[in-house]
Protein backbone atom coordinates (compact mmCIF):
# COMPACT_ATOMS: atom_id res chain seq x y z
CA UNK A 1 0.00 0.00 0.00
CA UNK A 2 1.46 3.41 -0.88
CA UNK A 3 0.60 6.97 0.34
CA UNK A 4 1.04 10.27 -1.15
CA UNK A 5 1.06 12.99 0.36
CA UNK A 6 3.26 16.55 1.22
CA UNK A 7 4.20 15.89 4.66
CA UNK A 8 5.32 12.73 6.31
CA UNK A 9 5.56 13.27 9.96
CA UNK A 10 7.21 9.86 12.16
CA UNK A 11 5.39 9.92 15.42
CA UNK A 12 2.14 11.01 16.88
CA UNK A 13 2.40 12.10 19.87
CA UNK A 14 0.97 15.60 21.01
CA UNK A 15 4.03 17.55 18.59
CA UNK A 16 3.28 15.35 15.76
CA UNK A 17 -0.36 15.47 15.81
CA UNK A 18 0.06 19.96 16.17
CA UNK A 19 2.17 19.39 13.31
CA UNK A 20 -0.61 17.87 11.28
CA UNK A 21 -2.24 21.07 12.17
CA UNK A 22 0.58 23.43 11.24
CA UNK A 23 0.96 21.95 7.96
CA UNK A 24 -2.65 21.61 7.23
CA UNK A 25 -2.61 25.78 7.72
CA UNK A 26 -0.07 26.06 4.71
CA UNK A 27 -2.29 24.08 2.57
CA UNK A 28 -0.12 20.21 2.59
CA UNK A 29 -1.28 16.96 3.13
CA UNK A 30 0.31 14.92 5.99
CA UNK A 31 0.71 11.12 6.60
CA UNK A 32 1.48 10.19 10.87
CA UNK A 33 3.42 7.23 11.30
CA UNK A 34 3.49 5.86 14.37
CA UNK A 35 4.69 1.98 16.00
CA UNK A 36 1.84 2.53 18.94
CA UNK A 37 -1.13 1.26 18.02
CA UNK A 38 -2.75 4.50 19.10
CA UNK A 39 -2.47 8.44 18.60
CA UNK A 40 -0.87 10.67 21.40
CA UNK A 41 2.47 8.50 22.16
CA UNK A 42 3.15 9.16 25.77
CA UNK A 43 0.40 10.47 26.99
CA UNK A 44 -1.50 7.83 26.15
CA UNK A 45 1.09 5.48 26.23
CA UNK A 46 1.69 5.83 29.52
CA UNK A 47 -0.64 8.44 31.81
CA UNK A 48 -3.66 9.21 29.76
CA UNK A 49 -5.17 9.74 33.21
CA UNK A 50 -3.02 12.34 34.29
CA UNK A 51 -3.18 16.34 34.80
CA UNK A 52 -1.06 18.56 32.46
CA UNK A 53 -0.53 22.03 33.69
CA UNK A 54 1.39 23.96 31.02
CA UNK A 55 -0.33 24.01 28.16
CA UNK A 56 -1.31 28.03 27.40
CA UNK A 57 -4.94 28.99 28.24
CA UNK A 58 -5.77 25.70 30.01
CA UNK A 59 -4.98 25.64 33.82
CA UNK A 60 -4.99 21.88 33.61
CA UNK A 61 -6.33 19.08 31.44
CA UNK A 62 -5.93 15.64 31.47
CA UNK A 63 -3.33 13.80 28.70
CA UNK A 64 -6.30 12.10 27.21
CA UNK A 65 -8.34 15.39 26.92
CA UNK A 66 -5.42 17.08 25.15
CA UNK A 67 -4.84 14.38 22.80
CA UNK A 68 -8.46 14.39 21.25
CA UNK A 69 -7.89 17.93 21.72
CA UNK A 70 -5.33 17.59 18.92
CA UNK A 71 -6.62 15.24 17.59
CA UNK A 72 -9.82 17.19 16.73
CA UNK A 73 -8.06 20.05 15.68
CA UNK A 74 -6.05 18.24 12.95
CA UNK A 75 -9.33 16.33 11.74
CA UNK A 76 -9.98 19.40 9.36
CA UNK A 77 -7.17 18.53 7.13
CA UNK A 78 -7.99 14.63 6.81
CA UNK A 79 -4.55 12.78 8.00
CA UNK A 80 -4.05 9.62 6.97
CA UNK A 81 -2.67 8.25 10.12
CA UNK A 82 -0.68 4.91 9.78
CA UNK A 83 -0.52 2.91 13.63
CA UNK A 84 1.22 0.29 14.65
CA UNK A 85 4.28 0.75 11.85
CA UNK A 86 7.82 1.96 12.43
CA UNK A 87 9.28 4.34 9.84
CA UNK A 88 11.83 1.88 8.80
CA UNK A 89 13.80 3.46 6.17
CA UNK A 90 13.68 6.89 3.94
CA UNK A 91 15.07 6.65 0.69
CA UNK A 92 14.69 9.72 -1.89
CA UNK A 93 13.65 9.64 -5.68
CA UNK A 94 15.54 11.24 -8.47
CA UNK A 95 13.29 14.66 -8.24
CA UNK A 96 13.80 14.47 -4.37
CA UNK A 97 10.65 12.93 -3.17
CA UNK A 98 11.06 11.12 -0.08
CA UNK A 99 9.99 7.82 0.32
CA UNK A 100 9.38 6.64 3.72
CA UNK A 101 8.96 2.89 4.36
CA UNK A 102 7.26 1.40 7.29
CA UNK A 103 7.92 -1.68 9.55
CA UNK A 104 4.35 -3.28 7.74
CA UNK A 105 6.17 -2.54 4.08
CA UNK A 106 3.37 0.52 3.67
CA UNK A 107 5.18 3.62 1.43
CA UNK A 108 4.59 6.99 2.20
CA UNK A 109 6.05 9.70 -0.53
CA UNK A 110 6.65 12.89 0.37
CA UNK A 111 8.17 16.11 -0.61
CA UNK A 112 9.42 16.69 3.23
CA UNK A 113 9.82 14.48 6.36
CA UNK A 114 9.30 15.62 10.17
CA UNK A 115 10.47 13.54 12.73
CA UNK A 116 8.31 14.25 16.00
CA UNK A 117 9.79 10.75 17.37
CA UNK A 118 10.14 12.18 21.25
CA UNK A 119 12.52 9.56 22.80
CA UNK A 120 12.76 7.50 19.86
CA UNK A 121 10.29 4.62 18.54
CA UNK A 122 8.76 3.42 21.25
CA UNK A 123 7.97 0.04 21.44
CA UNK A 124 6.85 -2.27 24.66
CA UNK A 125 8.95 -4.75 26.58
CA UNK A 126 6.96 -7.72 25.61
CA UNK A 127 7.15 -10.80 28.18
CA UNK A 128 9.02 -13.81 26.36
CA UNK A 129 5.62 -15.75 25.59
CA UNK A 130 5.14 -17.89 22.78
CA UNK A 131 2.82 -16.37 20.25
CA UNK A 132 2.39 -13.57 21.90
CA UNK A 133 2.65 -11.52 18.69
CA UNK A 134 -1.01 -12.78 17.45
CA UNK A 135 -2.45 -11.59 20.88
CA UNK A 136 -1.86 -8.24 20.38
CA UNK A 137 -4.52 -5.56 19.99
CA UNK A 138 -7.08 -8.13 20.09
CA UNK A 139 -6.57 -9.16 23.71
CA UNK A 140 -2.85 -8.59 24.58
CA UNK A 141 -2.48 -5.24 25.59
CA UNK A 142 0.81 -2.89 26.29
CA UNK A 143 -1.13 0.89 27.24
CA UNK A 144 -4.65 1.11 28.18
CA UNK A 145 -5.77 4.01 25.75
CA UNK A 146 -9.08 3.70 27.00
CA UNK A 147 -10.85 2.23 30.01
CA UNK A 148 -13.97 1.19 27.99
CA UNK A 149 -12.23 -1.42 26.20
CA UNK A 150 -11.73 -3.21 28.88
CA UNK A 151 -15.16 -3.37 30.33
CA UNK A 152 -16.63 -6.55 31.47
CA UNK A 153 -13.72 -8.19 30.74
CA UNK A 154 -11.77 -10.71 32.80
CA UNK A 155 -8.18 -8.45 32.90
CA UNK A 156 -4.72 -9.81 33.76
CA UNK A 157 -2.31 -7.27 34.86
CA UNK A 158 1.34 -8.23 34.87
CA UNK A 159 3.46 -5.53 36.37
CA UNK A 160 4.34 -4.13 39.94
CA UNK A 161 5.15 -0.56 39.05
CA UNK A 162 2.85 2.58 39.59
CA UNK A 163 1.21 2.17 36.54
CA UNK A 164 0.08 -1.23 37.40
CA UNK A 165 -0.87 -0.57 40.73
CA UNK A 166 -2.47 2.18 39.36
CA UNK A 167 -4.38 1.14 36.58
CA UNK A 168 -5.54 -1.95 39.05
CA UNK A 169 -7.58 0.43 40.86
CA UNK A 170 -9.20 2.28 38.06
CA UNK A 171 -9.48 -0.20 35.65
CA UNK A 172 -11.45 -2.22 38.81
CA UNK A 173 -14.58 -0.05 38.28
CA UNK A 174 -15.40 -1.35 34.93
CA UNK A 175 -14.30 -4.85 34.62
CA UNK A 176 -15.42 -7.83 35.86
CA UNK A 177 -12.36 -9.50 37.72
CA UNK A 178 -8.99 -8.11 37.89
CA UNK A 179 -6.07 -10.02 39.18
CA UNK A 180 -2.45 -8.53 39.24
CA UNK A 181 0.72 -10.71 38.76
CA UNK A 182 4.00 -9.33 40.10
CA UNK A 183 7.29 -11.16 40.49
CA UNK A 184 7.94 -9.69 43.51
CA UNK A 185 6.39 -9.92 46.81
CA UNK A 186 6.77 -6.09 47.19
CA UNK A 187 5.46 -3.47 44.47
CA UNK A 188 7.83 -0.53 43.08
CA UNK A 189 4.48 1.52 43.88
CA UNK A 190 3.20 4.07 46.42
CA UNK A 191 2.38 2.55 49.58
CA UNK A 192 -1.06 4.11 49.64
CA UNK A 193 -1.83 2.74 46.12
CA UNK A 194 -0.15 -0.77 47.48
CA UNK A 195 -2.54 -1.06 50.34
CA UNK A 196 -5.61 0.40 49.10
CA UNK A 197 -5.15 -2.40 46.03
CA UNK A 198 -4.24 -4.88 48.27
CA UNK A 199 -7.48 -3.91 50.44
CA UNK A 200 -9.69 -3.90 47.46
CA UNK A 201 -12.21 -7.30 47.02
CA UNK A 202 -12.46 -6.59 43.38
CA UNK A 203 -8.53 -7.11 42.71
CA UNK A 204 -6.67 -10.65 42.84
CA UNK A 205 -3.04 -10.31 43.72
CA UNK A 206 -0.80 -13.13 42.84
CA UNK A 207 2.90 -12.49 43.89
CA UNK A 208 5.22 -13.93 43.32
CA UNK A 209 4.50 -15.32 39.96
CA UNK A 210 5.50 -14.81 36.52
CA UNK A 211 3.76 -14.81 33.03
CA UNK A 212 4.58 -18.45 31.79
CA UNK A 213 1.90 -18.90 28.56
CA UNK A 214 -1.16 -18.07 27.01
CA UNK A 215 -4.35 -19.90 26.24
CA UNK A 216 -6.54 -18.52 23.43
CA UNK A 217 -7.67 -19.30 19.66
CA UNK A 218 -7.48 -16.75 16.85
CA UNK A 219 -6.29 -14.37 19.39
CA UNK A 220 -8.46 -13.84 21.80
CA UNK A 221 -8.02 -15.03 25.44
CA UNK A 222 -9.28 -17.36 27.26
CA UNK A 223 -6.69 -17.96 30.36
CA UNK A 224 -3.10 -17.11 31.38
CA UNK A 225 -1.00 -19.68 32.79
CA UNK A 226 1.55 -17.86 35.63
CA UNK A 227 4.43 -19.45 37.38
CA UNK A 228 5.12 -18.92 40.66
CA UNK A 229 9.14 -18.37 41.30
CA UNK A 230 10.75 -21.72 42.02
CA UNK A 231 7.26 -23.47 42.65
CA UNK A 232 3.34 -24.39 41.11
CA UNK A 233 1.88 -23.20 38.29
CA UNK A 234 -1.79 -22.21 37.97
CA UNK A 235 -4.12 -20.78 35.49
CA UNK A 236 -5.82 -17.47 35.36
CA UNK A 237 -8.81 -17.23 32.91
CA UNK A 238 -8.36 -14.30 31.43
CA UNK A 239 -10.17 -12.51 28.31
CA UNK A 240 -7.71 -9.47 27.92
CA UNK A 241 -3.85 -9.08 29.38
CA UNK A 242 -2.49 -6.09 30.02
CA UNK A 243 1.38 -5.67 30.31
CA UNK A 244 3.13 -2.87 31.89
CA UNK A 245 6.64 -3.40 32.11
CA UNK A 246 7.36 0.04 30.36
CA UNK A 247 8.31 0.84 26.96
CA UNK A 248 11.56 1.41 25.57
CA UNK A 249 12.79 4.06 23.31
CA UNK A 250 15.16 3.62 20.34
CA UNK A 251 15.87 6.44 17.61
CA UNK A 252 16.85 2.77 15.74
CA UNK A 253 16.27 2.97 11.81
CA UNK A 254 16.84 6.49 12.32
CA UNK A 255 20.59 6.20 12.72
CA UNK A 256 20.60 4.76 8.88
CA UNK A 257 18.47 7.75 7.44
CA UNK A 258 21.62 10.45 6.36
CA UNK A 259 20.51 12.18 9.53
CA UNK A 260 23.07 13.09 12.19
CA UNK A 261 22.53 12.05 15.84
CA UNK A 262 24.02 13.03 18.78
CA UNK A 263 23.23 10.39 21.33
CA UNK A 264 19.44 10.09 21.51
CA UNK A 265 19.06 13.49 20.27
CA UNK A 266 19.10 15.18 16.22
CA UNK A 267 20.93 18.64 16.06
CA UNK A 268 18.26 21.24 14.38
CA UNK A 269 19.31 24.67 12.89
CA UNK A 270 17.12 26.44 15.47
CA UNK A 271 15.53 28.65 13.15
CA UNK A 272 14.04 25.82 10.97
CA UNK A 273 14.37 22.44 12.58
CA UNK A 274 16.11 21.15 9.70
CA UNK A 275 18.56 18.16 10.13
CA UNK A 276 21.72 17.33 8.49
CA UNK A 277 19.84 16.48 5.59
CA UNK A 278 18.09 18.94 3.78
CA UNK A 279 14.40 18.00 3.98
CA UNK A 280 14.20 16.41 6.66
CA UNK A 281 12.96 18.08 9.81
CA UNK A 282 13.54 17.16 13.39
CA UNK A 283 11.01 18.75 15.85
CA UNK A 284 9.74 17.98 19.79
CA UNK A 285 12.27 15.66 22.43
CA UNK A 286 14.26 14.36 19.64
CA UNK A 287 15.32 17.74 18.40
CA UNK A 288 18.11 19.34 20.11
CA UNK A 289 19.75 23.06 19.33
CA UNK A 290 21.37 25.81 22.04
CA UNK A 291 19.14 26.55 24.87
CA UNK A 292 16.36 23.95 23.77
CA UNK A 293 13.32 23.58 26.51
CA UNK A 294 11.77 20.17 26.73
CA UNK A 295 8.27 21.18 27.04
CA UNK A 296 5.53 20.25 25.09
CA UNK A 297 4.73 23.52 24.08
CA UNK A 298 8.06 23.88 22.78
CA UNK A 299 7.52 21.25 20.40
CA UNK A 300 4.29 23.03 18.92
CA UNK A 301 6.12 25.82 18.44
CA UNK A 302 9.05 23.79 16.33
CA UNK A 303 6.33 22.57 14.35
CA UNK A 304 5.29 25.99 13.15
CA UNK A 305 8.60 26.58 12.41
CA UNK A 306 8.76 23.16 10.39
CA UNK A 307 6.22 23.38 8.66
CA UNK A 308 6.83 27.31 7.50
CA UNK A 309 10.32 25.71 6.95
CA UNK A 310 8.66 22.92 4.67
CA UNK A 311 6.84 25.04 2.83
CA UNK A 312 9.70 26.31 0.18
CA UNK A 313 10.46 22.49 -0.41
CA UNK A 314 6.64 21.51 -0.91
CA UNK A 315 5.82 24.48 -3.26
CA UNK A 316 9.03 25.58 -4.43
CA UNK A 317 8.60 28.95 -5.90
CA UNK A 318 5.69 29.83 -4.40
CA UNK A 319 5.32 32.79 -1.68
CA UNK A 320 3.98 32.24 1.53
CA UNK A 321 1.91 34.53 2.97
CA UNK A 322 2.39 34.97 6.75
CA UNK A 323 -1.39 34.98 7.98
CA UNK A 324 -3.08 34.55 11.76
CA UNK A 325 -5.43 31.90 12.07
CA UNK A 326 -8.60 33.95 12.57
CA UNK A 327 -7.38 34.98 8.99
CA UNK A 328 -7.35 31.93 7.57
CA UNK A 329 -9.78 30.11 8.92
CA UNK A 330 -10.00 25.97 9.26
CA UNK A 331 -11.84 23.46 6.29
CA UNK A 332 -15.14 22.38 7.37
CA UNK A 333 -14.39 19.15 8.82
CA UNK A 334 -15.63 15.98 6.58
CA UNK A 335 -14.54 13.59 9.56
CA UNK A 336 -12.31 11.91 7.55
CA UNK A 337 -9.09 10.79 9.20
CA UNK A 338 -7.60 8.04 8.15
CA UNK A 339 -6.59 5.43 10.74
CA UNK A 340 -4.67 2.25 9.56
CA UNK A 341 -2.88 -0.10 12.01
CA UNK A 342 -1.10 -3.05 11.20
Amino acid sequence: MTVNVDVAIVGAGPVGLFAVFACGQLGMRTAVIDGLADPGGQLTALYPEKPIYDIPGRSKIRADALVDDLLAQAEPYEPNYILGHHAQACSETSDGTFVVTTSGSRKVFARAVLLAAGAGAFGPNRPPLEGIRAFENKSVFYHVGRRDRFAGKRLLIAGGGDSAVDWALSLAEVAQSVTVVHRRDTFRALPAAVAAMQADPRIQVETPYQLVGLDGVDGHLRAVNIGRIGGNAKRIGADALLALFGLSGDLGPLADWGVHIDGKTIPVDAKTCETSRSGIYAIGDVARYPGKLNLILTGFAEAATAANAAFARVFPGKTLHSEYSTTRGVPVSTQNQHFQTA
